[in-house]
């Protein structure tokens, strides 16, 4: 009975320093290395950073459309067709909603505005709950820096659009696009928030409309002449 317990003790010993060693050596390996993170989503929709700086004339949609370009080119992002989100009113007019190609959309910082034209307009209740990941930190610059909001100075979140909460343009009955983006004196602008906020409607595209179309009438309603731009491609 002894030499049993001897021998069990023995055993015991031996399983119980086999299992040191082996957590010791367990330990010791090396890990393995954790799976790099994918790249970002290469910048899609921006903020102007300036607008025009004649008011509301930008020379209709072309120079509207070339602005975003030149900015986009300038912040290494011109090898994709960009278009204004700007509505046109009467014969020929255009819906901003038509403009901007099909989606996904990312910000300067891989962010993700939204994933199509239906979802980031609300065509279903569905996507109306969802709303559209839009907001001061999220609203940027093609430099990828926030756009003044309410509460910052100056404040200048109004978008230029011209257009209706579901993209597209308003009646030829009362102009709500600065005689389609030719005028800085003539007519009125439909503006949206960057923000999301104030104005007891934080629409990002469709919040009111603008004092006028000169420069100091836009600034002087909480904007700078600014707009929206997408990548359609």
């Amino acid at each position: 009975m002894q030499m049993n317990k001897k021998m069990i003790a023995t055993a015991l010993s031996g399983v119980a320093a086999a299992s040191i060693v082996g957590a010791v050596a367990f330990a010791q390996a090396p890990a393995a290395p954790a799976a790099a993170p994918p790249p970002p989503a290469p910048m899609s929709f921006f903020v102007t950073s300036v607008g025009n700086g004649d008011g509301a004339n930008m020379g209709g949609l072309a120079g509207a459309d070339k602005h975003c370009q030149d900015l986009a080119t300038a912040a290494g992002r011109g090898s994709v067709t960009w278009h204004a989100y700007l509505s046109t009113q009467g014969p020929g007019g255009v819906n901003a909603r038509d403009r901007i190609g099909k989606g996904p959309w990312f910000n300067a910082k891989g962010q993700k505005i939204g994933d199509s034209v239906a979802q980031i307009h609300g065509d279903t209740v569905e996507f109306g709950r969802m709303g559209v990941a839009m907001g001061k930190m999220i609203s940027l610059n093609e430099k990828g820096s926030p756009v003044n909001g309410v509460g910052d100075m100056p404040n200048e979140h109004d978008m230029l659009t011209g257009s209706q909460p579901d993209g597209t343009a308003y009646p030829a009955a009362k102009d709500m696009t600065c005689k389609n983006w030719t005028s800085n004196s003539d007519g009125t602008a439909q503006l949206g928030h960057s923000d999301k906020q104030g104005g007891n409607n934080g629409s990002w595209n469709s919040s009111h409309a603008s004092r006028g179309c000169s420069q100091p009438n836009l600034v002087a309603t909480g904007g700078a002449g600014k707009y929206y731009c997408f990548a359609v491609n």
